[in-house]
């Protein structure tokens, strides 16, 4: 089965249009507070992560098919080439083929030694992190922006790998600042390092 989870701290009302207009036929959960994130170590989305039916993970969090074809779209008009287009929709194809081959065949799962070797560390400061995230969402939902908006900071300081806590601060901030200049400033700002590293799966295309 497949359950979709949006990260995003705004909650149920601002997630609920997307998904009933996506109209899924799967499990589709909110979580404000990134509990999962937490639990699973993952920085950014989209993220997927492969569990058996005994409950055993045979594939860590990785990148879900997306590409980095994104980092070349105007950011004015968010439009891309055909070509990178094309290159970015054969990724996510070839995601979905390798998890539905798992499914049928077991293709594609690790064992149990290589699973947990590709699990993401959680350091204390990791940890940290993600306590200062829940406390300052709690608090802006709750009318203290301002100690929020430094518990988020903070947030940012101590995991600055993880794009889920700075869009998710930039966006509680002011609506669409997850995807204004400060997003392609610090998206410009990695160089050569990947924002979207690809999965470990033989034959991916990049």
């Amino acid at each position: 089965m497949v359950v979709a989870v949006a990260e995003d701290s705004r909650g149920t009302h601002d997630v609920r249009p997307w998904i009933e207009q996506a109209k899924p036929e799967y499990w589709c959960l909110i979580d404000p507070d990134h509990r999962v994130a937490s639990l699973y170590g993952m920085a950014n989305v989209p993220r997927a992560v492969w569990i058996d039916e005994r409950g055993r993970i045979v594939r860590p969090p990785e990148t879900a098919g997306s590409t980095d074809h994104f980092r070349k779209m105007d950011p004015q008009t968010l439009t891309m080439s055909p070509a990178d287009q094309s290159a970015r929709d054969a990724g996510k194809a070839f995601y979905v083929n390798a998890v539905a081959e798992w499914v049928t065949t077991g293709r594609h799962a690790l064992d149990a030694p290589a699973a947990r070797e590709k699990l993401p560390r959680i350091t204390p400061e990791i940890a940290l992190a993600d306590a200062h995230f829940r406390l300052g969402v709690w608090l802006r939902r709750h009318g203290a922006a301002e100690q929020g908006s430094r518990h988020l900071a903070e947030a940012s300081r101590l995991h600055p790998e993880s794009w889920n806590i700075w869009r998710q601060s930039a966006d509680l901030e002011a609506v669409g600042n997850a995807a204004g200049p400060g997003f392609w400033a610090r998206v410009q700002a990695l160089g050569d390092k990947p924002y979207h590293r690809p999965p470990d799966l033989p034959g991916f295309p990049t």
